[in-house]
């Protein structure tokens, strides 16, 4: 979140005329407002680390005031707004209803949040950061009068009083508690990638009613990858293949912080994680996250053998592209980014051979980065110099198919071809929702 903090050190008390009547280690209302400051202050970084301006900032709109559209099965949904106004925003609630609203996804008036909003994730956040959270929502962040917009879902799905149900067989309360056994890094990581990060909100494939399948690594599935929004969001387990097995921790900490390594870069939704959260952690928290993530064991994959790079093959479609569709297409549209080696020029511009995304068994991801593109990842400010293009004005189904066929196989990647139809529906159902 790129927004400065607003309205900190209000005065909260009148000061006392004699000073000598304040009983011994009182606090001041001058080291009152500090400690508030500090609060707000920390508030910030914790709004940060859950990613909040990525959900309630909408394009284009004020910080934290709502509106973006979120797809869902049954239909858009519409975040809220939760700035400090009083009228549209979380002005009127207390600290309590904050934090029945945080964890358990109930808001004031008594109705039950969409689980679009991870409070099943939330849930573990301890009462010390559901307060600071507090302090910053309410004293750090500008009010704006912006009225929520009603979902399109169509009755009678659109009845929440169904969520009851679903929060008494999914939602597991009460906060994160320390792993017996377990050093303080692995602890710490594991709070931020199970509670604020909501890591699994996105990586974790979902059950028939929508939750997800596992809330930690003691279920088998968690963080093991899946599919939202016409993205594939990756296996963070240390599945060779697809996962973070061939990860170091240095890569990892350094995916983090920039989005981008010797492995792969960021796309989609993970690329405002990156410019909004994890860009912003301090160095423990990142190590913390890396250590955690590099514990879990392996899940999911593709099920292949353990990927060696191999150019040979590839190199020799490359030399002769006219015998060959997908062979075709990438010389002419791909190759001065990724080149004939397939090794891109890491961490700049994306590497194809040996890329998780790449072999993953659903190429929903490479698809989509492939027709549309994907935002800038802005580190520090900056914007990268090269942005993934979007190519689907440019380029067929056939054309797509064909030249990401050529690059699921290259290189020794064995990845199965995609077929036209794939390539069809996403391409349709991304113009949708746009």
């Amino acid at each position: 979140m790129k927004n400065t903090l607003k309205g900190l050190g209000a005065v909260l008390c009148v000061a006392l005329p004699f000073l000598a009547q304040v009983p011994a280690g009182a606090a001041t209302p001058a080291t009152r407002s500090a400690a508030d400051q500090a609060l707000v202050q920390r508030g910030a970084y914790l709004a940060q680390l859950g990613d909040c301006a990525a959900c309630h900032t909408a394009p284009k709109g004020k910080p934290f005031a709502g509106g973006l559209p979120m797809s869902t099965p049954m239909g858009r949904i519409y975040v809220t707004n939760i700035t400090p106004d009083a009228q549209t925003g979380i002005g009127g609630y207390t600290e309590a209803d904050f934090a029945r609203a945080l964890r358990e996804g109930v808001a004031k008036d008594g109705h039950n949040l969409y689980p679009a909003m991870p409070y099943p994730s939330y849930a573990k956040v301890s009462d010390d950061d559901a307060k600071a959270l507090y302090a910053f929502f309410m004293h750090g962040v500008a009010p704006v009068q912006q009225a929520n917009r009603e979902s399109d879902i169509k009755w009678p799905l659109n009845m929440r009083w169904p969520l009851k149900f679903w929060n008494m067989a999914f939602l597991e309360k009460g906060a994160y508690r320390d792993k017996p056994g377990k050093d303080v890094a692995w602890n710490r990581g594991a709070y931020l990638v199970q509670g604020l990060g909501h890591c699994g909100s996105c990586h974790t494939p979902r059950g028939v009613a929508f939750q997800e399948s596992a809330l930690d690594e003691s279920g088998s599935a968690f963080l093991s990858g899946a599919l939202l929004d016409g993205w594939f969001a990756s296996n963070l387990t240390g599945e060779h293949n697809t996962g973070l097995g061939r990860w170091s921790d240095e890569d990892l900490r350094t995916f983090l912080k920039t989005g981008a390594n010797r492995h792969a870069s960021a796309f989609g939704s993970m690329t405002g994680v990156i410019n909004n959260s994890t860009q912003a952690m301090n160095d423990q928290d990142v190590a913390a996250i890396s250590t955690y993530l590099k514990s879990l064991p392996p899940a999911s994959g593709n099920g292949a053998a353990p990927y060696t790079y191999d150019p040979q093959a590839t190199k020799v479609s490359l030399d002769r592209p006219a015998h060959d569709a997908g062979a075709r297409v990438y010389t002419a549209y791909c190759m001065h980014c990724h080149g004939v080696d397939g090794r891109g020029f890491a961490p700049m511009l994306a590497p194809l051979a040996g890329n998780p995304n790449v072999l993953a068994k659903d190429a929903s991801s490479l698809i989509n980065v492939t027709l549309n593109g994907t935002g800038d990842l802005v580190i520090n400010g900056m914007p990268s110099p090269f942005p993934m293009p979007g190519f689907a004005a440019v380029l067929d189904d056939q054309q797509i198919a064909d030249v990401l066929s050529f690059v699921r196989a290259g290189w020794n990647n064995g990845a199965p071809a995609l077929g036209v139809a794939e390539v069809a529906k996403l391409r349709q159902s991304t113009r949708a929702a746009r």
